[in-house]
């Protein structure tokens, strides 16, 4: 029988504290790199950066939301049309079907607005908690977790929020990190795992937590 990993503990108060003051005071306004207009447009341009992206998924949606910023304008486009301006982006023929389904429950269920429940969102076609989860923060400032491969990986290099996957890594987040911090905790360790703490060789030397992170195989 295979033994489960175990987890180191989740870093003390006091250091989740001096980690997060620093990424504050680096980054005061962390947003998502996704463009979007609306919460309509930000669940759209979120459920296409799947295996996408963030750079390639605008590069789609510029052309598209300037005509499809609500549920009704993207119907009229019809599967064709929305595939037409997604085509660039992995899945994008299973993609378009996704954005003309969701838009059709929104329209028939939601009124056409954006619903600000998760459960109601990740009963949308092609939204799943990650989704539900960057839609409720960015959109209705909820400090909901959106737990992606680099808060994963952040989170467990660092001890911030370790997890055997992304949903214990998530509560360890809600768990540990100072509730001042969790409105804009996943963007500031997203956009530090995407740009410092790298899959393949973070980038110690320029990082400005690294004499509080317990990462063992620190680059030089």
């Amino acid at each position: 029988m295979a033994q489960t990993r175990r987890l180191p503990p989740p870093l003390p108060f006091s250091q989740q504290v001096a980690i997060f003051s620093r990424l504050a005071e680096s980054n005061p306004k962390p947003e998502t790199e996704l463009n979007f207009t609306n919460p309509y447009t930000l669940v759209v341009a979120v459920a296409l950066s799947a295996q996408a992206t963030d750079v390639g998924v605008n590069k789609a949606t510029k052309g598209l939301f300037a005509i499809a910023d609500t549920p009704q304008a993207m119907l009229a486009l019809g599967v064709e049309g929305v595939t037409e301006h997604i085509k660039t982006i992995g899945l994008f023929r299973q993609k378009a079907k996704n954005v003309i389904a969701l838009s059709r429950i929104l329209v028939d269920e939601f009124g056409g607005e954006v619903p600000d429940s998760r459960a109601a969102l990740t009963s949308l076609p092609g939204v799943g908690r990650k989704t539900a989860n960057v839609v409720l923060n960015s959109a209705f400032n909820f400090p909901s977790q959106a737990v992606d491969t680099h808060i994963f990986r952040v989170g467990n290099r660092t001890h911030i929020a370790p997890g055997r996957d992304v949903d214990e890594v998530e509560r360890a987040i809600e768990n540990n990190v100072p509730v001042r911090y969790q409105q804009d905790a996943h963007h500031w360790l997203i956009l530090h795992g995407r740009y410092i703490c790298q899959a393949r060789r973070p980038r110690c030397a320029v990082c400005i937590i690294s004499d509080l992170c317990p990462y063992e195989e620190k680059t030089i």
